[in-house]
């Protein structure tokens, strides 16, 4: 498998951080600092990024699929 690269802008990437920061403290009463934040971000980014990413081609490609095939049903029948 070719290993994908998700980059993330600094806004987007900071609002992440922030995001896991807050889950650690909320659901998991830890303190998560920037430095693990991030490193648990590029992990998550980087190893399960790409199966949703692909989960969501699939689904993307299954429902031009339903739409090509709905396309089908325009036609105008021939006398």
């Amino acid at each position: 498998m070719v290993k994908m690269e998700i980059e993330l802008n600094k806004e987007v990437r900071a609002v992440l951080v922030e995001n896991l920061k807050r889950y650690y403290w909320n659901d998991r009463n830890e303190e998560l600092n920037n430095l693990g934040a991030e490193l648990l971000l590029d992990f998550i980014v980087n190893d399960i990024g790409p199966y949703i990413y692909n989960k969501a081609v699939e689904d993307s490609y299954d429902y031009m699929n339903e739409r090509t095939e709905d396309l089908l049903g325009l036609q105008k029948r021939l006398r």
